[in-house]
This record gives C-alpha cells, structure tokens and sequence, in this order.
C-alpha cells in the first residue's frame, strides 16, 4: 500500500458520527527548461504535495458536502483541513443527488503510465534537450529569424482517494515533453509556428520531430494572403482536430446534458454524425498521455462509447450527474487538484482511425483548405447552440495539393452540421498532451470567410 493511501485512511479513521469523508492526497515534482540564444534563461524544479477533504452529512432532504484543502501533508495542516470542511457543510445547499461514489466492482486496469527516466536522467541532460531543440531549429532555416519559448519540461506525479464509502485507489504518471515556437521571416512579414513532442519521460521525446514540426508551420506560412470567402470542405490537422474533438467532448459530458447546456440532450439513439465516426472514451489506453487505472472520485476507469458509426450511444457520468440522470457513474470524473471537487467529463478521446494517410485525403477533395490550428475557441464556440466560428491558420488545397498559406480567416459551420458533413479520417492518429488524440479530419461545407 503506497504511503499516500495510508495517509488518506488514516484521516478517515478521524470519522465523527455519521458523515462520510473523502480525502484525496498528492504528491508532484515539476521541472522546467527554457532556452534563449544558447543560454539557460529560465529553470524551475517544484515539489508540491497536498490533501484534499470532502466531508458529508445525510438528511431527510438531502446531502450536504463541506470541502476545504491544505497545501501541505503536515499534520497541523491536515487538521485544519478537516475542520474547516467540516465547517463549510453548514453554507452547503441541501442536494437530493450528491453523494460520494461507492465501489462498483469494476476492475481497474493494469497500466504503467510512468518512466523512470524522469528521474534518471540527470538536470544537465534535460537542459541540454532545451538548448540543443533552439540550436537545432536555428540552423534549419536560413529563414529563421528568432526562436522563443525552446522549452524542456517534466513533471511526476501521484496520488490516493479514500472514503468511508469503501474507496481506495491510487495512480502514478509521468509525462516529459520539448516545445519550440519559431518566427520565420521573408524580409516582408513575419509567422510564428509551434513544434511539440511529447512522451512519459526523456527517452521517449522525438527532438528532431519537435524541430521539423515548428520549421515547417512557420516557414510555409510565410506569404499569406486573405483569401476571398467560400464555402467548401476543410481539412483539420491533427491538432486542429484534438481541438475540436475536445469541444464535442464537453456536450457529452453527462453533466452539460443534465444541466441542460448540451446540444446532445435527449438524442441517445440518434444520428447525429457520419458513419465514419467512432468516438471513444478510453482512460485505459496507456498510449493516452490522459490514461489513468481510476477517475476523480476513485472508480476504475473504463471505455466509454460515445459516438458509434454515426449513432450517438451515451454520455459520460460521474457520481452526482449520474444520479440525476438516473444512471450509474461511468467512471468519469474529472478532479483540478486538491482544491476541485469531481465533475463529469471526458479525460481520454479518440476517434476512430480511418484508412487514408493526409496526402491521399487532399487528393480525394480536390479543392479546399487546410486548417493547422484554431484561435478563439472558448469565444467562437458555443456548446449550447452548436455555433461555431472561429478563427484559423491554414493553406488551400488546390487539385490535391498544398497550394498558398491563408491569414485573417474564419471559419464557421454548427458542431451538429459538421459531425454529419464528416467526409474522411485519416490514419495518421496523434497521441497530444490534452483530452483528445488527433488525426487528419475533412469536412464538408465549411464557410471560410476572407476578404
């Protein structure tokens, strides 16, 4: 049993009375990189553990939860922790649905999620990543003129959830990552592209991958031009993709449908996309740098079908929502920290690869653009409605082929009309830091707005 789950037993013993306790204990080491001109310009190792404390007492009309958190495993911290989640019960709202999760024998799966290489390989090494990453960029290109934000980072985490409900659970993961953001210049102008690659630790990062990705995003973009309006089939990069996929994931979470903030509400069994689309939920897949044996509130993870040949199969619940909704947990809650309390939503989504690689879906649409990444999501996008417009980066296609980059752009279209205009997906499945992996996208009847 690790320590951190002994700890969390260990504040449920101090149980009083009736109320039911959940606790929540982490434990984290940070570590950040960053590259300017050949130098170290910033570095940055944390460590911060932590307790978080839900406390709930029963009534005839219903629950009340209390929470407080410390910042700290001392035991003075940890007291105090307790009694002012015990204090806050009393401002609590009484909540016929609240409710703390209880084991339902659902067997967690046996994921490896860590590398020892984040502690194995030395500071120096990873230092020297950050400034090899700017070196290596910098000489790509004759037009590169400035590399900023050439950046190393890792971070080791874990933790345990215990409650008097009969909850125990524990994770481990670990996560490394190189990104670079390179400005390339034609005399006239000047475009800034991101490059990323990112693995469980050191060992797993691809350098040259990240240092190609940002190259090419910058310079190819150099010469945009404003292109008129049209309307016609957009082509989503894989992160422009884990974008949009992440938006559609927020309307199937259970808890936007009880609320009624969700363009799916009351459609289960419907069509409500192309039959080329299969979207999953899948914490249990360790290729998901979002994959975890248990959720927020310390239930076993486990597959989710969302979206089935088109047909929408369900949502994703946690506890609370669930009990609204009249339905079990899914096993999805989501947690910020010591200081947030689970909420339903989706951690791990994938779509469904196809069989197409990028190049063979230009060829198949002719004509269109392609969209690398998407600007002003939270504002363009509403998940009630299902509008979407927002801006975007990009290049036209032109008889199957790349042609000149665009700028000022945006592009726009309904969240409901674009799961059904989904023409094709591509093979080429990216697993990205985030909610959702990506892959090439192509939907039809895209407006894109220009001059």
């Amino acid at each position: 049993m690790s320590e951190l789950l002994q700890l969390a037993q260990k504040i449920l013993e101090r149980r009083d009375g009736n109320e039911q306790i959940e606790v929540f204990v982490s434990s984290s080491t940070e570590n950040d990189v960053r590259a300017y001109q050949g130098e170290i310009e910033d570095l940055t190792t944390a460590s911060s553990d932590g307790v978080g404390i839900r406390v709930l007492t029963d009534s005839s009309s219903g629950a009340r939860v209390g929470s407080a958190w410390a910042g700290s495993l001392d035991e003075s911290a940890i007291a105090e922790a307790l009694r002012e989640a015990r204090d806050n019960v009393r401002f609590a709202t009484e909540d016929e649905f609240v409710a703390f999760a209880q084991p339902d024998g659902v067997v967690a799966p046996q994921l490896t999620l860590t590398s020892p290489d984040v502690e194995s390989v030395s500071l120096d090494e990873k230092v020297a990543l950050a400034i090899e990453l700017e070196r290596a960029v910098r000489a790509s290109d004759s037009r590169i003129r400035q590399v900023d934000a050439a950046s190393y980072s890792d971070y080791s985490a874990s933790g345990a959830i215990a409650s008097t409900t009969g909850i125990r659970a524990t994770y481990a993961r670990t996560m490394a990552y190189l990104s670079v953001e390179a400005i390339a210049t034609d005399g006239v102008e000047d475009q800034s592209g991101w490059g990323l690659s990112a693995g469980r630790g050191p060992r797993d990062i691809d350098l040259d991958r990240a240092r190609r990705d940002a190259v090419l995003r910058c310079t190819r973009m150099l010469g945009a031009v404003k292109p008129s309006t049209r309307k016609g089939t957009a082509v989503f990069d894989a992160r422009a993709t884990a974008t949009l996929l992440s938006i559609i994931g927020g309307a199937l979470s259970g808890e936007a449908v009880v609320r009624g903030r969700s363009f799916f509400a009351g459609r289960v069994g419907e069509v409500v996309a192309s039959p080329l689309f299969t979207l999953i939920d899948d914490p249990t897949d360790p290729r998901h740098f979002a994959a975890s044996p248990f959720d927020g509130e310390g239930l076993a993870t486990r597959p989710n079908a969302l979206i089935e040949s088109g047909q929408l199969r369900g949502f994703v619940y946690d506890t609370v929502s669930g009990r609204r909704a009249g339905v079990s947990s899914t096993g999805s809650a989501q947690r910020g920290g010591i200081a947030g309390s689970p909420s339903a939503g989706v951690r791990a989504l994938q779509l469904q690869p196809g069989q197409a690689s990028q190049e063979e879906i230009f060829r198949s649409i002719g004509d269109g653009f392609f969209i690398e990444s998407l600007i002003g999501v939270h504002s363009g996008v509403n998940p009630i409605s299902g509008d979407f417009s927002v801006g975007a980066t990009g290049l036209l296609i032109r008889d199957g082929q790349l042609a000149e980059p665009i700028r000022e752009v945006t592009v726009a279209s309904s969240l409901q009309r674009m799961l059904l205009d989904v023409v094709a997906i591509g093979s080429d499945q990216e697993w990205l830091p985030g909610t959702a992996a990506g892959q090439t996208l192509a939907i039809d009847g895209i407006s894109l707005s220009g001059s």
